[in-house]
């Protein structure tokens, strides 16, 4: 796959993203986000899972990952905060994560 086809593929992917994570959320949160809120959650979640070892957890015996979703909210809140986006409140943020892991679930078990 070359470079055009990887973007068109990532771009293919973000798309899907956003549009799981809007059916996902409750109707007041689908209102006050903008796809392109979205879009940079999403952004600023791979950030976070590229950069920090939030991801580097050992499954129990039954192979549950107890990820801590309240340090990634953290991550995106403090970013936006940073980068004059938002505001945005942590609990609203945490629906948006869970929403993207679910969507990253799913697309793993399709493949």
């Amino acid at each position: 796959m070359n470079l055009d086809d990887e973007l068109l593929q990532d771009a293919e992917d973000s798309v899907q993203a956003v549009a799981f994570i809007r059916n996902y959320l409750p109707q007041e949160l689908k209102e006050k986000f903008t796809d392109d809120d979205l879009y940079y959650m999403l952004d600023v979640l791979l950030e976070c899972y590229t950069e920090t070892d939030v991801l580097d957890v050992e499954p129990d015996a039954d192979g549950y990952a107890d990820i801590d979703l309240e340090r990634i909210v953290d991550y995106v809140v403090r970013k936006a905060k940073k980068e004059q986006m938002g505001p945005y409140e942590p609990d609203d943020v945490l629906l948006v994560v869970q929403a993207e892991m679910d969507y990253s679930e799913q697309v793993a078990e399709e493949d």
